[in-house]
C-alpha cells in the first residue's frame, strides 16, 4: 500500500468506485491511506491562486497568513504537492483545481526529479496562459527548476525570497505582491525582509537574549543547547519546543533553544557556536537533519565545545503510524535524522515529536500541520541527556561503571567471546586505564585469562551447574518485583506469557535473582545473560519476538536501580541488547531495548569492519561505539601439497625454456598432485588435461588459483582494544590494508 501524504491522524474517508477507470478515489484525509491502484483527491475546488509546497513549514505559515488577507483577496488554495504522486493523482488535481488558476506558485524541495510528472503538466498548463512559477524548496538555486518558470527572474527570485525569509509579514506582502502583479489587485506591498538566520528562542518574548534566559536558570544547573529548524520559528510552529524546554527544566536542565537556518551555514554556525561558549553549555540537543562534515572536510569536530551531542528527533510521520510500525521510523526520518548524523558522532536517542493535524483553514481548503510533542520519549531524552552530563560532572572516584561481556553462545566457553576481539584482555585494558584515571578499582587480576576464571567462580548462564556455584550480588524478588511492575502492562504480559513467574526462572534461588559478575572495587564487570533457556542459542540471537526472560530483566534491573551504574560498557561486537524484539529505529517505551536499559549512557567498543550491526546498537541501545581494528591481518601463503604445486609448477615454467623434457615430467607430476588433492573438481578442469594443448590451458588456471591462495588475507590471532599490532604483525597488517581495493579498484 502507499500511503498518502497527510501526516496526522483523522478518521479515514471513504472509497468511491469510478466507472471508468478501475482504480479507487481516496479523499486525502490526515493520516489516510491510499493503495497502489487508488487516486488521491484533495477535495479542493478551483481558485484563481494556488500555491504548492513540500515543506509543511511553509504551509503552516501561509494558512495563518491567509487569515488575515482582506474578504476581497482572490480564492486562494494551499497544498503539499507529495499528497499527489502517483499519475493519476497529479491529473485529477489538475483536472479538478489547477487548469483553473491564474497563478500556481510550487515551492519544491530535492528538484523535478522529487515531482517531475507533476511539473510536466504545469508547464502544459504554462503554454496555455496561466503564469507558472517554480522555485526551490530550501536555500539552495536550482536553475533546473526555476529556469521554467513563466514570469521574468528578478520576479520569481523576489518569490522565492519570501518564501525563504519566512515570518508572517514577508508571508503577507508575498500575497499582495502576488495579487497585485499578476491578478488583477492594487495592494501595497514591500520587498523581502531578511529575518535572522539564526535567534535564540524564548516561549514568552518575541526576541530574546542570552541573559532573558539567565534570568530564567536555576543556578547550578547544566546548561543545554536545543537545537531546532528556523523555519519552525518562522512558522510560528514552537509549541512543541516550548514543552521540550518544560521537561527538560523538570529534570533539572536549564535549557537554551535556538533557531538555525542551517548548521551548515558558517555564519550561523559560528552565532551558534559563540553562544554555546558563552553560556557554558554542558550538552547539545540537536533536532535538525543531516551532517556536518562533508568529504571535503571528513574530520572537521561539528562543534569546538567538547560535549556530547544528542540526536532528539522530529519524525516527519504521525504518531499512530509509528506506534504501529514494527520499523518505527520511515525512510525519510532514518537517513535525515539518524543515518546522517551518525556521521558527525551523534548520539542517536528517540522521536520527541511528531506531525499531527493543527487546524483547518477554509480559506485555502487545506489542513495545517504541525509538530506535536512526544511526552514520554521527550523525558527519555531528557533523562540521557541528565545522566550524561552526571557522567561528565562526577568525580572519576564516584563513579559506577559495568563493563559487560557478551556470551555467544552460553557456553562457559565462549564467555567473552567478542568478534575478533581479544575481549578478555580488552576488558582488562579497559579497567587498568580507569585504575589509572581515579576510578573506584581494587585487586585487578593479573591477565584475561584470571578474568575469566574467576568470572566461572560464580553464577554463569551454564544451566548445568548454576545450583552449585556461589552468586557475588543478586536482587531480592520483591526488589525484582517493584522495577519489572514499572514496565508497560504488554510488557509484563509478554514475559509471563513466554517464560512464566519469576520464580521459575533458573536464575531464581532462595527468594533472590541471581547477577552473573563481580566487582572490583565499585567497579563491576557482568556476564550478559541469555535471551532465553532451553532454546537453540545461535536461532534466537536475532529473534525479533523472543521477550527476555525474567533473569535477563533481572541483570539490568540490578545495574541500573541497585548497583546504581552511571554508564555501562558493553565490551566487543556479539552482544544481544540490541537485538531485543521492539521497533528498528525511533523506538518506544513497550520497545525491549528502551525497556532494559532505560536512558543509560552505552559506551561499545566494536569491531571496525562491521557497521551495520554497530548500527543496530546505535540506534536501538543509543550507543556510543568506539572502533576498533580487526585481528592482525597475514597472507595466507601456502603449506602441505598446496605449496609442492607451488613449487612444481615454479620449476616447470622455468623448464618451459631450458629443458623441455623435463617439463613434461613434471606437467606430469602437477596433474597426478592436482587429481590427489581433489584441485581439478574445484576449478572444473575437466577429464582429458594429458596434451601440451590442455596443459596450456589449465596450468596458467592453477598458477592464479594458487597465487590468490597464497595472497588472501587471514587472521593472525585477535585484536586487543587499547594495544596496536607490532613487529611483524603491523607490518603485514599495513600491507594488507593497502591492498584493499579503492579509488581505481585497486589496491597498493
Amino acid at each position: 500500500m502507499v500511503r498518502s501524504w497527510m501526516p496526522w491522524p483523522c478518521k479515514r474517508s471513504s472509497t468511491l468506485q469510478l466507472s471508468a477507470d478501475p482504480m479507487h478515489l481516496l479523499r486525502t484525509q490526515p493520516g489516510g491511506f491510499v493503495p497502489d491502484d487508488s487516486i488521491a483527491d484533495l477535495g479542493q475546488t478551483p481558485a484563481e491562486l494556488v500555491i504548492l509546497c513540500s515543506g509543511d513549514s511553509s504551509l503552516a505559515l501561509l494558512a495563518e497568513a491567509a487569515r488575515q488577507l482582506p474578504d476581497d483577496y482572490p480564492s486562494l488554495r494551499l497544498a503539499n504537492p507529495m499528497q499527489v504522486q502517483n499519475h493519476a493523482s497529479v491529473d485529477l488535481y489538475v483536472d479538478e483545481v489547477l487548469r483553473h488558476a491564474k497563478v500556481i506558485l510550487i515551492s519544491l524541495h530535492g528538484g523535478i526529479g522529487y515531482w517531475r510528472y507533476g511539473v510536466e503538466r504545469l508547464m502544459e498548463l504554462a503554454a496555455r496562459g496561466v503564469q507558472v512559477i517554480l522555485v526551490p524548496g530550501d536555500d539552495r538555486p536550482d536553475p533546473e527548476l526555476s529556469d521554467l518558470s513563466t514570469v521574468p527572474a528578478a520576479e520569481r527570485d523576489r518569490l522565492w525570497q519570501f518564501l525563504r525569509q519566512g515570518g508572517l509579514q514577508n508571508a503577507l506582502e508575498m500575497y499582495s505582491c502576488m495579487a497585485s502583479r499578476w491578478l488583477d489587485r492594487d495592494y501595497s506591498w514591500t520587498e523581502p525582509q531578511p529575518l535572522p538566520r539564526t535567534a535564540i528562542y524564548h516561549p514568552r518574548l518575541a526576541s530574546a537574549q542570552l541573559t532573558d534566559w539567565q534570568a530564567d536558570w536555576v543556578a547550578g544547573q547544566p546548561v543545554v543547547a536545543l537545537l531546532f529548524y528556523r523555519s519552525h520559528l518562522q512558522a510560528a510552529n514552537t509549541g512543541f519546543i516550548d514543552e521540550f524546554c518544560a521537561r527538560l527544566q523538570a529534570h533539572g536542565i536549564n535549557p537554551l533553544p535556538i533557531a538555525v537556518a542551517s548548521l551548515k551555514e558558517p555564519g550561523c554556525f559560528t552565532q551558534v557556536e559563540d553562544w554555546l561558549d558563552e553560556a557554558e553549555t554542558e550538552l547539545i540537543l540537536n533536532t535538525t537533519g543531516f551532517a556536518q562534515s562533508s568529504p571535503e572536510a571528513p574530520h572537521l569536530r561539528p562543534f569546538r565545545r567538547n560535549v556530547p551531542v544528542i540526536q532528539a528527533i522530529c519524525a516527519q510521520d504521525n504518531e499512530p503510524a509509528w506506534q504501529a510500525s514494527e520499523q518505527g521510523l520511515g525512510a525519510r526520518d532514518l537517513a535525515m535524522h539518524i543515518a546522517l548524523p551518525e556521521l558527525d558522532g551523534r548520539i542517536i536517542s528517540r522521536p520527541i515529536s511528531f506531525k499531527d493535524l493543527a487546524w483547518r483553514s477554509e480559506r485555502s481548503q487545506s489542513d495545517v500541520v504541525c509538530y506535536r510533542a512526544q511526552p514520554d520519549r521527550m523525558d527519555f531524552v531528557a533523562q540521557l541527556a541528565r545522566r550524561w552530563i552526571e557522567l561528565a560532572r562526577l568525580p572519576n572516584g564516584d563513579k559506577r561503571v559495568a563493563l559487560i561481556l557478551a556470551n555467544y553462545p552460553t557456553r562457559d566457553g565462549r564467555i567473552g567471546n567478542g568478534v575478533g576481539l581479544d575481549t578478555p584482555a580488552a576488558a582488562l585494558n579497559i579497567l587498568r586505564a580507569m585504575q589509572a584515571e581515579g576510578y573506584p578499582l581494587a585487586q585487578l587480576p593479573d591477565s584475561g585469562t584470571e578474568l575469566i576464571q574467576q568470572l566461572l567462580g560464580g553464577v554463569t548462564n551454564d544451566l548445568d551447574s548454576i545450583d552449585l556455584r556461589p552468586c557475588q550480588q543478586s536482587m531480592a524478588l520483591e526488589e525484582y518485583l517493584a522495577a519489572f511492575n514499572e514496565l508497560p502492562q504488554e510488557n509484563r504480559d509478554a514475559v509471563n506469557a513466554r517464560w512464566g513467574a519469576p520464580d521459575s526462572d533458573p536464575m531464581f534461588r532462595s527468594g533472590r535473582m541471581m547477577i552473573a559478575g563481580l566487582r572490583f572495587g565499585l567497579t563491576f564487570v557482568g556476564i550478559q545473560p541469555a535471551r532465553g533457556y532451553q532454546v537453540d542459542p545461535s536461532s534466537v540471537y536475532h529473534d525479533p519476538d523472543l521477550v527476555p526472560p525474567h533473569g535477563y530483566l533481572a541483570f539490568y534491573f540490578w545495574l541500573r536501580k541497585a548497583y546504581g551504574a552511571h554508564a555501562v560498557v558493553h565490551v566487543g561486537k556479539h552482544g544481544n541488547l540490541e537485538w531485543l524484539p521492539g521497533k528498528g529505529v525511533g523506538l518506544s517505551r513497550t520497545c525491549w531495548p528502551d525497556a532494559v536499559l532505560g536512558a543509560m549512557p552505552n559506551i561499545y567498543p566494536f569491531i571496525v569492519n562491521d557497521p551495520g550491526e554497530g548500527a543496530q546498537a546505535k540506534r536501538r541501545t543509543q550507543a556510543v561505539i568506539i572502533d576498533h581494528l580487526m585481528p592482525p591481518l597475514t597472507r595466507a601463503e601456502t603449506y602441505g601439497p598446496l605449496r609442492n604445486l607451488e613449487l612444481l609448477a615454479d620449476e616447470f615454467y622455468e623448464a618451459q625454456l631450458l629443458d623441455p623434457r623435463r617439463a613434461r615430467e613434471l606437467q606430469r607430476d602437477i596433474l597426478e598432485l592436482v587429481r590427489e588433492t581433489h584441485i581439478d573438481r574445484e576449478l572444473a578442469l575437466g577429464e582429458n588435461l594429458d596434451s601440451d594443448a590442455d596443459a596450456a590451458l589449465w596450468l596458467p588456471r592453477l598458477d592464479t588459483y594458487l597465487c590468490d591462495l597464497k595472497e588472501s588475507q587471514i587472521r593472525d590471532g585477535l585484536h586487543i582494544f587499547g594495544q596496536s599490532p607490532q613487529g611483524r604483525l603491523r607490518t603485514d597488517t599495513l600491507l594488507a590494508l593497502l591492498r584493499i581495493p579503492r579509488g581505481d579498484g585497486r589496491g597498493a
